[in-house]
């Protein structure tokens, strides 16, 4: 089943304190800031190690930064919009790097990043017709489990170690499930905003 969008309320974003100098932020902050290196690490020298090693910390930061803000009362604006920032900017580098590197095809590139402009598109049109954007998913939640998995798992799997071996069939099994939500939940995207189209049109009074 599936929710329609929510009337506007006040943005949850604007209610957050103005903090700058929190935990959270700097680890952010961090996260950005090696994005480019992390870049660079796959397209020049190629040293797939390092690029790992920059992958788990985004991952690993990107938990620890909510579990501290929560826990310490750290919230703040600029950290509500500099973790999706970072999440996106890895995932679009990575994507572009696995593109470049041939590990993946540019049509599956293509895919993601066209579910990505219609969910924006979608977004778009919702605010314009005074809604909120759709409430996130399980299956979209799922999609961005088995894609975080599959990255480094890729990485991984480059070259003929053992390791490599291993890691082969099970981020290829991450990158299909999780590339397939993605999809999916992107279709869900799209019958929520016609669901919320539909309901704000009205019968003109007889």
């Amino acid at each position: 089943m599936v929710d329609s969008a929510r009337p506007v309320e006040p943005r949850q974003v604007e209610e957050l304190p103005d903090r700058l100098l929190t935990i959270p932020n700097l680890l952010s902050i961090i996260r950005l800031a090696l994005v480019p290196v992390f870049l660079w690490l796959l397209l020049g020298p190629e040293a797939d190690g390092w690029a790992l090693l920059i992958l788990v910390y985004a991952g690993v930061s990107d938990w620890a930064d909510g579990k501290i803000a929560r826990i310490f009362n750290q919230t703040s604006r600029l950290g509500a919009m500099l973790d999706p920032a970072a999440d996106r900017l890895y995932t679009l580098a990575t994507v572009v790097a696995f593109v470049v590197r041939e590990i993946v095809p540019w049509w599956v590139a293509a895919l993601l990043v066209m579910r990505d402009v219609i969910v924006a598109v979608c977004i778009w049109v919702l605010r314009r017709n005074g809604f909120a954007p759709p409430e996130v998913t399980y299956i979209g939640k799922a999609a961005t489990f088995n894609l975080l998995y599959a990255m480094p798992l890729m990485l991984l799997a480059q070259g003929g170690s053992t390791a490599a071996t291993i890691a082969r069939p099970i981020s290829y099994a991450f990158a299909i499930w999780g590339g397939a939500l993605f999809l999916w939940s992107g279709v869900l995207y799209l019958v929520q905003t016609r669901l919320a189209l539909r309901s704000s049109v009205r019968p003109a009074p007889l």
